[in-house]
């Protein structure tokens, strides 16, 4: 008999077109978007509680991450009007049209808020423009996942349901990181705190979301985007045990753990946009995982069809 045949590519080419994406440009987009987004968080509530000091410089860091988020993404687009164009329509299930809005609303509002908190003109309006930022901060911080995922892009889209997590704890980092190294030591408590559980809780959705890819979660292991992924790890949690033990009492150990932890952010971010690209590239991660999942469809259609007719002889049975 012949054996049966085994394809694991389109004639040796990828299945798959892998994005045309830079990785400076669109990884540090991700980085700094989610940088921005979170900081407007952290900045708001160092206002309610009473820190200026927090407050003025992470409303200034976010401006600046968000300036440069928008630098990045047009960079990559060629030509500023293109962003505009996208600006045309409102598309609900466009995640580039929902995260266009978000950018064109966020950014002013980081605006106003920076330059109210630098002048010390029109408080009121600087504080309405502080509560838009942050209000809209964490759609900004996690659009970039639902971006990425909703392409057909194998380690992308396998985690599309753990990816906005890994997003915005990974934002919650940089913003805490940036906030260790700007605020002083007797306002830095809470970015300490943040960064404690944005570390966990980044840790624990990049394992949820490799177990969730299965075979496909060796692009996360392995190539470039293994090395920056377990460096992500590692910065992530020298940073945060740093910033919770001794960040209180040393401002070096503070503004270290900081840097770490920003470090740590971008280190995941461009990590995960190598595991992407990777898998795109190789073809045995588009073919092999449909062919396990239609695999498993057939088996459970099968083991269905067998209680069926089980359940239909034990009915049969007594009914005799």
């Amino acid at each position: 008999m012949v054996p049966r045949a085994d394809f694991d590519s389109y004639y040796g080419r990828p299945v798959i077109k892998a994005p045309g994406w830079s990785a400076r440009d669109i990884a540090g987009y991700f980085f700094l978007g989610g940088l921005a987004g979170a900081g407007s968080v952290l900045a708001a509530g160092a206002q309610l509680t009473g820190r200026p000091a927090t407050a003025k410089a992470m409303k200034i860091s976010s401006l600046a991450a968000i300036t440069l988020s928008a630098a990045a993404l047009v960079n990559d687009l060629g030509r500023p009007s293109r962003f505009g164009n996208m600006l045309r329509v409102f598309k609900p299930t466009s995640p580039m049209s929902v995260g266009s809005w978000l950018l064109s609303g966020y950014g002013p509002c980081a605006g106003a808020a920076a330059f109210c908190a630098v002048t010390g003109l029109l408080p009121r309006a600087g504080a309405a423009a502080t509560a838009g930022a942050a209000v809209t901060g964490p759609a900004v911080a996690a659009y970039t996942a639902v971006l990425a995922a909703d392409t057909a892009v194998p380690a992308w889209h396998g985690a599309h349901r753990e990816l906005p997590y890994v997003f915005v704890a990974s934002a919650a980092a940089a913003a805490s990181g940036m906030a260790l190294v700007l605020a002083p030591l007797r306002e830095n408590n809470p970015a300490r705190c943040t960064a404690v559980l944005a570390a966990a809780g980044e840790m624990s959705a990049m394992s949820a979301a490799e177990r969730s890819l299965g075979m496909v979660a060796e692009t996360y292991r392995e190539g470039r985007a293994g090395q920056l992924l377990r460096a992500a790890r590692v910065l992530t949690a020298a940073g945060a045990a740093g910033a919770a033990v001794f960040g209180r009492h040393s401002r070096t150990v503070a503004v270290g753990s900081g840097a770490m932890l920003l470090a740590g952010s971008a280190c995941t971010r461009f990590g995960i946009f190598a595991a992407g690209i990777a898998s795109a590239e190789d073809p045995v991660y588009t073919v092999r995982p449909q062919r396990m999942a239609k695999e498993r469809a057939a088996k459970e259609r099968e083991a269905g069809e067998r209680e069926g007719r089980r359940g239909a002889a034990v009915v049969q049975d007594g009914g005799g």
